[in-house]
């Protein structure tokens, strides 16, 4: 049963849906995002936000094991999730994971709504702020990496990708800060260590020095662990909160849906 439109927030057009669950903080802190951006931008109690939907998909197997370790692939869970937002009345998806767009042109050929692109969205708003040549460091996740999401849109703008190798030291780091099983932010899940911080800025001074001019926190753990506090060398771009405008934008119809369409081939 979809959701009856006059349920919505008083001035809210349009309905929102978040995939999360990719792990288990990424959709806690991209609607923690969202809060606060609503609050920017005025709202002050519960009715002045949007109403959005949420599934949390926290079977879906792991996006880089599919793609660099023959895993299961996560394409079947998306579209069933994202079909179950769809049929609930989401009017466009938001996927809180990264590495997930991977699949992307397969999981939107089954949707009638738009799966708003986290790489285009990220490229898009960087190229709006920097001139064309400049380069731009990139923080992700092997797989996403690997899958060139971030080096095929920054490079389709006229940006220059500044990331670690894949098999290097440095992305060894930021590996560990996401992923080990004692203090890696999907093991931890509620907090981030110190450790975790420790290294992602670590990374991150890396891509500086290799003539970054800004960094993108392409993951969404590396959006939970590295913050302008733990790192000041150059700006920090966060996927997360660009994505939050967008739906803050859809939500109050600033955006139409039609126009957060990135159309798969076939």
């Amino acid at each position: 049963m979809a959701l009856d439109q006059t349920m919505l927030s008083p001035r809210q057009r349009y309905l929102p849906g978040i995939l999360g669950g990719l792990g288990p903080l990424a959709h806690v802190e991209f609607e923690r995002t969202v809060l606060a951006r609503s609050h920017a931008r005025g709202a002050r109690g519960d009715q002045d936000h949007p109403v959005w939907l949420l599934a949390s998909a926290s079977s879906t197997p792991g996006r880089t094991r599919a793609l660099l370790a023959g895993g299961e692939s996560p394409a079947a869970h998306l579209l069933h999730y994202a079909r179950l937002l769809e049929a609930a009345g989401a009017d466009a998806l938001f996927v809180a994971c990264n590495t997930a767009h991977a699949f992307f042109d397969e999981v939107q050929r089954g949707l009638g709504i738009p799966w708003v692109h986290l790489m285009d969205l990220t490229a898009g708003a960087v190229r709006a702020s920097h001139p064309a040549g400049t380069r731009i460091g990139v923080l992700a996740t092997d797989g996403t990496l690997r899958a060139g999401l971030y080096r095929r849109a920054l490079e389709g703008r006229g940006l220059v990708p500044v990331a670690p190798e894949p098999d290097g030291p440095v992305q060894a780091e930021v590996r560990a800060a996401t992923e080990d099983p004692v203090y890696g932010i999907k093991a931890t899940g509620a907090e981030v260590s110190p450790e975790a911080r420790a290294r992602l800025a670590a990374a991150a001074r890396w891509c500086v020095e290799h003539g970054a001019r800004a960094v993108i926190l392409g993951c969404t753990e590396v959006s939970v662990g590295l913050t302008a506090r733990d790192f000041t060398a150059a700006p920090l771009v966060d996927p997360m909160v660009l994505a939050a405008d967008a739906l803050l934008d859809l939500a109050a119809g600033v955006r139409e849906p039609a126009a957060l369409y990135r159309r798969a081939p076939g």
